[in-house]
Order: structure tokens, then C-alpha cells, then sequence
């Protein structure tokens, strides 16, 4: 049957199972959204109030799924307003699609009205990127994108097309992907150029036993799980893995809620503000066991003092990381899921008491601010338990970045995987409002938090509007505290209190801005007030948004000092020292 551009378009997003979208529509893209409006029934549009949260909402329907998000956006602006969200994606290789039209290829170069060349803008953080001249190369390039964006490590593909691509008046036959096995003919239509973005690579027998040797000698080993865990699924696996050898397990940022935190085995985050059970344990274990880390360094700090007497295993599936900031002993490239799998019935039993003697003993070592009870604010770890306590194990809870994330990766007893949602590589203020609209459409039945920074929610506050007009009943908690908090920290500790461009002592008035969007909104000022808010806006199952007092002067501990390795954790605050 012939079909136009913009037809085909929908039938391959239907074909790849594609049932939300989230974008904003413009000129250039009009053909694909009239095209929207006629098959509404197969396919549902989120209208965000900005090309940004399009995006940060495809992540976090990705995140929250393992599926391939989808965001769209018009030429010019509204492609650049995606950037953000593709390289927030990027960086925590999330699967996305982004799809933008463009000007006509007549007026391409010729600075024409909303013209931007969005694939060289985006080539440095797209896995990979496409502009469809012709509409026979559409449906094909279409079904790449997403063969792409999901396999291996995944990551965002952007696809660009003129606009005449998609004109009604310009057709084609087109022809059903009969069975998804035919990717395998997409790879070959697109290699060889494409090739190293589809392989996996897969450990001999002999490197399976030699890693199984090294982790069955070692008597102090620890488990550094990063992102990879969750993105392959190897949530299961890693837990079988740490329970059956006795392994202590920490956890990047991005891998919390990969582990139990309930377990005795979690040490919970490593690094920058990590627990002080996980940076001693990765200080002195004698092997530390990397899954699908990329040994950041905000994990490192001073990588000449990082694990320094231990021998480094790293399993990942992308070779490029293997090396890239620490050397390993050994290393495995191949699937996560798939090696531990394989590693499981060679690794031993081992009771590991005395080694977990003292993981236990460096777990009580906690911030004397741990157990602090303002009568005029709200303790953030108060929050963090209160929130779980009503919400429960299998509530999603999504951050924007700063102080706010930081204490929830350090209180939030997270218990199952993907119910954490935050931005780790590209730290992007403004993801966690449209992570949160796209975590509730993906999960319809679930519930989702979405604990802010007041700095943070300045910044993506328009996509209440978004929240209302959908009626999603997620709790927006807005960690008051009148700052920009992991900035002023550094400058508190570092910059003789000279507290530049941080102090937010002006509005907005955010119980006000709720209500101007027709949500409902309240706010608490101690311990007792958010308990009772929060248990009311959690039951309405409304959309709402929580105003929480929290002192200005509140501190992130433990803090490594940036250049300090991992073992020089600031636990409490002599300021007289940092003057």
C-alpha cells in the first residue's frame, strides 16, 4: 500500500511497540502530528509545557521500563530545547528515540527560518544520529534507531527528516517489518559502519574460570555495582552472586535500588558522598569486583588512592570503559545478566566473618547530624524514611540534582530496582519533574514521588501544568531550604562562606504557584506537619506538591574533598578549619 513520510512514521512506532509519545509540535514537524491526531486510538501524545521535559519524560518512561522512550520536537528550537534531555540520557545510557523534523533539504544551509543542523549539534551525545533525506530510507532508519538505542549499551539515536519527507502528497510503498529477526538485515544494510554499536562481545570459558578463581582466593572482596546492573537486568543475578559468596555490595549512584538496601550486605553509595562502610570497604578490600561501573570520579576522587591495594576484576559490556579510568587485573566484556549467569555455579560459599565483622562495625559510623531533631525545619533523612514509610517498596521516586538527590541516595532504603530515577553523569537540574510524568505513564498503576531542590524545581516548575492537565497523581516534595545547597556547601567549606549567586531569598511562593495550576499543595515546617501532609497528599492520589522547610545550613555528609581519596570523608563539620 503507498503511504505517505509522515504515515509511515506512526506505523513503524506502532511496529516497535511504541504507545506514548511526549513532544511539542511546531511547523516542520506538523505532517507527523496531523498524522498523530488520525491514530490517537494506537498511539497517545503527552503534550509537555516544554521540549525539555519531553525528553527528561522519555527518559524516565526508558528508566523506569527498560523500554525505549520516545520524545518529538519541530525544527530549530524546539530540537535544541531535546539537547539537554539527550545528553542527560547519554550520559546514563538510557534507551531514547528522538524524533525532529526539520526544514526542507531545498533550504538546508541557507539559514532559513528554524533551520539548525541537530545532528552535528547532537553527534557528540546521540549513540548514534540520522537525517532521512529520502522517504525510502525512512521506515528502515526508523527501525535502526530503535534497534540501536536498545542494544548493547544502550543510549538516545536522533532521527532528523525535512520536511517534504514527510508531505502527504509524497508517497510510498510501504512494506511491514514481517519478523524482528530481520534486524539482522538492517545491520547489514547500515554496516559496516554501524556494527560496533549492535555486537556484544562474550568471555571465553577460560576467562569465566580465571574471574571465578580470583573472586573464590580473595578473603575481603567487594562488589562495586554501577548503572549496568540495572540496564541489564542483572538485578536477580547480582543478588544471587553477593548472597551465595558473602560479597559486600556498594553502589554507585546510579546502581541504588539494584541491591536491597535492607540487606546486610549493602553498604549502600560509594564515593563523594558515599556511606563510610562503602569507601572502606572499597579501601580495603584485597579484590573489587566491578559490574557495569564506569568508575567515575565522583566514585574515584584520587584515583592513585582508590582500592590501592586490591586487584580490580571489571565486567562490563562495552570495552570502551574497560581501562578507561582504572586499570583492571582482569576484565570481562560481555552482557552483565548474562556473565554473572555464568560466574554463579563457579563461585563458593564463603562465610567472610571476619570481613563482615568490620563491614558491620563501619556502618554505625554515621554523621552526628544523622539523628538531629529541628523543632523549626525537617531533618531530610526524617523525610526520606517518611516518605518510604507511606509510600512503601514499590513507589517510584524521582530527583532533580543537588543536596536533595544526595540525601536520598544516602536515606532512601530503596528495595527494588528501577524505582530510583535520577540524573548521574550529566547532574541535570530539571530532570526529575518531566522523569516523573514519564515513570507515571509508563507504570499507570504505580506511584511516583518526585523529590525536588527549591533551586532544581525553578527550573522545570512549567510541567505542573503538564502534571494537572493529565490528572497524574504524583507527589512533588520541594526541599525548601532557600539555596542552591551542594554549591553553597563548597562554599561554605572551601570559599570562606562567601556565598555567591546561592541564596534563593525570593519567591516564588511554590503552595501559590500549585494553586494557580490547580494542583493541590501544602506546607510543613517540622517533622510532625510533613507526616501528616505527606500521608494526606499520598492517599488523595492527586497531583500535589509539598513545600518542606529544611535549614539552609543542613550539610551532605559524609564529604570527600574534592581531590582527597575516598577514605578522608569529612563526617562532621569543624568550620574554623575550613576558613
Amino acid at each position: 500500500m503507498k503511504i505517505s513520510g509522515s504515515q509511515v512514521v506512526i506505523e513503524c512506532l506502532v511496529e516497535q511497540g511504541v504507545d506514548t509519545i511526549f513532544g511539542y509540535p511546531g511547523g516542520a514537524i506538523l505532517n507527523i502530528y496531523d498524522e498523530l491526531y488520525k491514530n490517537s486510538k494506537r498511539i497517545r501524545h503527552i503534550l509537555t509545557a516544554h521540549e525539555q521535559g519531553a525528553a527528561h519524560a522519555a527518559d524516565g518512561y526508558a528508566r523506569s521500563t527498560g523500554k525505549v522512550g520516545v520524545c518529538m520536537a519541530t525544527s530549530g528550537p524546539g530540537a535544541t530545547n531535546l539537547v539537554t534531555g539527550i545528553a542527560t540520557a547519554y550520559m546514563d545510557s538510557s534507551p531514547i528515540v528522538a524524533i525532529t523534523c526539520n526544514v526542507a533539504t531545498s533550504l538546508l544551509g541557507k539559514d532559513s527560518f528554524q533551520e539548525i543542523d541537530i545532528c552535528g549539534v547532537t553527534m557528540p551525545i546521540t549513540k548514534h544520529n540520522f537525517m532521512v533525506k529520502k522517504i525510502e530510507d525512512l521506515a528502515d532508519t526508523i527501525r535502526a534507531a530503535f534497534l540501536i538505542a536498545k542494544s548493547g549499551r544502550p543510549g538516545p539515536v536522533l532521527i532528523d527528516i525535512p520536511k517534504e519527507v514527510t508531505d502527504p502528497k509524497n508517497l510510498i510503498d510501504f512494506k511491514p517489518l514481517k519478523k524482528m529477526d530481520d534486524s539482522k538485515k538492517l545491520l547489514e544494510k547500515f554496516a559496516p559502519n554501524l556494527k560496533r554499536v549492535f555486537s556484544v562481545a562474550k568471555p571465553s570459558d577460560s576467562e569465566i574460570k580465571a574471574a571465578a578463581k580470583l573472586i573464590n582466593s580473595s578473603k575481603q572482596p567487594v562488589i562495586y555495582a554501577g548503572g549496568g546492573v540495572m540496564i541489564s537486568n542483572a538485578t536477580k543475578e547480582l543478588f544471587d552472586f553477593a548472597t551465595k559468596a558473602n560479597i559486600p555490595v556498594s553502589e554507585s549512584l546510579m546502581a541504588r535500588a539494584a541491591f536491597p538496601s535492607s540487606n546486610p550486605l549493602c553498604t549502600w553509595m560509594v564515593g563523594m558522598h558515599g556511606t563510610k562502610a562503602s569507601n572502606m570497604a572499597v579501601t580495603e578490600c584485597d579484590l573489587l569486583i566491578t559490574l557495569g561501573a564506569r568508575f567515575s570520579d565522583r566514585v574515584l576522587s584520587d584515583a592513585s588512592k582508590f582500592a590501592k591495594g586490591a586487584k580490580i576484576l571489571h565486567i562490563d559490556i562495552d570495552p570502551a570503559e574497560i581501562g578507561k579510568n582504572v586499570s583492571a587485573d582482569l576484565h570481562l566484556v560481555g552482557d552483565l545478566k548474562a556473565v554473572l549467569s555464568r560466574l554463579l555455579p563457579l563461585v563458593e560459599e564463603k562465610p567472610r566473618k571476619d570481613w563482615l565483622k568490620k563491614i558491620s562495625a563501619w556502618k554505625k559510623e554515621v554523621p552526628p547530624t544523622y539523628s538531629k531533631e529541628p523543632k523549626d525545619s525537617i531533618n531530610p533523612k526524617f523525610i526520606c524514611e517518611e516518605i518510604h514509610r507511606v509510600a512503601g517498596d514499590s513507589a517510584f521516586v524521582t530527583t532533580e540534582v543537588g543536596e536533595h538527590q544526595m540525601w536520598t541516595a544516602q536515606f532512601y532504603p530503596f528495595a527494588k530496582p528501577r524505582t530510583f530515577i535520577t540524573s548521574g553523569g550529566l547532574g541535570t537540574m530539571g530532570f526529575g519533574t518531566g522523569a516523573a510524568i514519564g515513570t507515571q505513564f509508563a507504570n499507570p498503576k504505580g506511584r511516583v514521588v518526585a523529590i525536588a531542590g527549591d533551586g532544581s524545581f525553578r527550573m522545570n516548575c512549567n510541567e505542573l501544568a503538564t502534571i494537572q492537565h493529565y490528572n497524574l497523581p504524583i507527589v512533588i516534595v520541594v526541599i525548601n531550604n532557600g539555596t542552591l545547597g551542594n554549591v553553597r556547601l563548597w562554599q561554605k567549606l572551601f570559599y570562606g562562606k562567601r556565598y555567591s549567586a546561592t541564596t534563593l531569598d525570593f519567591g516564588p511562593d511554590w503552595s501559590k504557584l500549585a494553586a494557580a495550576y490547580g494542583i493541590d499543595a501544602y506546607k510543613a515546617k517540622n517533622a510532625k506537619e510533613f507526616a501528616d501532609v505527606f500521608a494526606k497528599a499520598f492517599k488523595s492520589k492527586k497531583p500535589c506538591v509539598i513545600d518542606a522547610k529544611v535549614d539552609i545550613d543542613e550539610l551532605v555528609l559524609p564529604m570527600v574533598p574534592g581531590g582527597k581519596a575516598i577514605y578522608d570523608q569529612i563526617m562532621q563539620v569543624n568550620e574554623a578549619a575550613f576558613r
